[in-house]
């Protein structure tokens, strides 16, 4: 008598649950790669987005006499501004806020250079404080609101000596702008980075952040942003620039390492007006340290030689009649 045969492992799998399976597993495979490829630009695109602030006040709470405007700017996006005068000034200080920031933040500031006889201007860029949003914000498009406002500044004051005065981000925009064109008669740079793949490469120095990631994140901002960072970084423009450069940075910046100073001040040529200072204690914004330094910020400005014949030319008046 033969033992019987166990059948029940020769049952042949049904192909239509089989196929079906097959067109599972195949669709998952081309959805994970398609649904990672939409979402990464997303997930950048969220993560750098600047976070909008508006003002809570205005000049007035310091005192200053001032009026509101809406200047035109690239692709009819409107910047709005404070406008601060000075009564016989000779000078316009444009202010640039840094990232995520508005006008507000560099107000504390004002009444210094109010008072040693400049009119001012302080402005949000796009996509911050009230101005106009854009698609993202990003070193040449703080550049180009800057070369917006300047142009405004020269047609209402075309005598006027310019200087530029950016915090982070903007002191980045004021250099990349200053290397550009040769009306700016002075820049003064606060807390500001040396190059934009510095700034990335902190960012993105998380642990749990995996590395073949960040060359990524890194080219695909280049690509949106339509520049590539070492085109653009401070460190690599300043040569550059033609007129006066103070780099002013806090020595125990937790943002923007003072490091970073150093790098554009050793990319200077040789006998390129740019100085340097360290101010002690100052962290990435602290303004009441930076108050502290506004006689030596003012110091320089005066100090720096006009840009154009015609200004020097009322530079020389207004100093004969001094």
């Amino acid at each position: 008598m033969t033992a019987g045969r166990d059948t029940a492992g020769d049952v042949e799998p049904d192909p239509i649950l089989v196929r079906q399976f097959q067109m599972l597993l195949l669709t998952v495979l081309l959805l994970v790669p398609l649904s990672l490829a939409l979402l990464f630009p997303l997930v950048v695109h969220l993560v750098y987005r600047a976070p909008r602030v508006e003002e809570r006040t205005t000049p007035q709470r310091y005192g200053l006499p001032f009026t509101q405007h809406w200047l035109p700017g690239v692709g009819n996006r409107r910047l709005y501004a404070w406008s601060i005068p000075k009564q016989e000034s000779r000078a316009t200080l444009v202010v640039v806020h840094g990232w995520g920031a508005n006008a507000e933040m560099m107000l504390p500031l004002a009444p210094a250079f109010h008072a040693a006889e400049m009119d001012l201007l302080l402005y949000d860029a796009r996509s911050h404080g009230r101005s106009d949003s854009d698609s993202f914000s990003s070193l040449p498009r703080f550049a180009e609101d800057l070369e917006t406002v300047l142009d405004w500044v020269k047609q209402r004051h075309p005598d006027h000596r310019l200087v530029v005065f950016g915090h982070s981000i903007g002191a980045a925009a004021a250099i990349l702008t200053a290397s550009r064109r040769h009306d700016i008669d002075c820049v003064i740079g606060l807390s500001g980075f040396a190059h934009p793949r510095l700034v990335m490469n902190r960012h993105l120095d998380r642990p749990w952040l995996p590395r073949f990631l960040r060359p990524l994140i890194i080219n695909y901002i280049q690509w949106v942003i339509g520049y590539r960072f070492d085109d653009i970084a401070p460190m690599n423009r300043i040569p550059h620039v033609r007129c006066p450069v103070l780099l002013a940075h806090g020595s125990d910046d937790n943002v923007v390492p003072i490091s970073d100073m150093r790098l554009i001040e050793a990319n200077a040529t040789p006998g390129q007006p740019v100085r340097v200072l360290e101010i002690p204690g100052a962290r990435h914004a602290s303004l009441d340290r930076f108050k502290q330094q506004a006689d030596r910020l003012i110091e320089f400005i005066h100090q720096a030689p006009a840009s154009t014949p015609s200004r020097k030319a009322r530079a020389g008046v207004d100093a004969d009649t001094s």
